[in-house]
């Protein structure tokens, strides 16, 4: 993937729409010191390269009833092309399944799963992600306390 060089103004755009997606771009223009068409066609130009993928809204899961929270390290037992698509297949219909990563390591795959509460997850571990097709083993961690979640990325330097 070719690098995209950004200037302080595109960092600044970055770095207050992670803050607030929400904002309008005369708020956004005000806030990073540009008027609002120059601003307006760079905040295009990083959609169109890309960079800006999307806009959002965080939801807090424990208002929507959904208390626990647990990692699950997934291990595939053949490892070939087809065994993997067919697991990712499967895990993209969950909705209890929040992320899911190919990883490296001891497991082929990390699963982020939220449930109401330990019933819940433990109902889905055992009969939902233990008879995905292909899993051989599975590890899960259960979240004690959210300490920092995903939200911003660091930016790089203008230049």
């Amino acid at each position: 993937m070719p690098e995209i060089s950004f200037d302080a103004a595109d960092i600044r755009i970055m770095r207050t729409l992670q803050g607030d997606g929400r904002m309008s771009n005369q708020d956004l223009a005000q806030a990073v010191g540009l008027s609002p068409s120059p601003c307006w066609r760079r905040v295009r130009r990083l959609e169109e390269l890309g960079v800006i993928r999307g806009y959002g809204v965080q939801l807090d899961r424990r208002r929507l009833g959904l208390g626990v929270q647990a990692f699950v390290r997934a291990r595939i037992g053949v490892h070939s092309e087809a065994e993997a698509r067919l697991f990712e297949a499967e895990v993209m219909r969950l909705d209890e399944v929040t992320a899911c990563w190919a990883i490296t390591g001891e497991a082929d795959f990390l699963l982020q799963v939220v449930a109401a509460d330990l019933d819940a997850f433990g109902s889905f571990a055992m009969t939902v992600v233990r008879r995905l097709p292909g899993i051989r083993e599975m590890h899960s961690s259960l979240v004690l306390r959210e300490i920092k979640t995903p939200g911003t990325l660091p930016l790089p330097r203008a230049g």
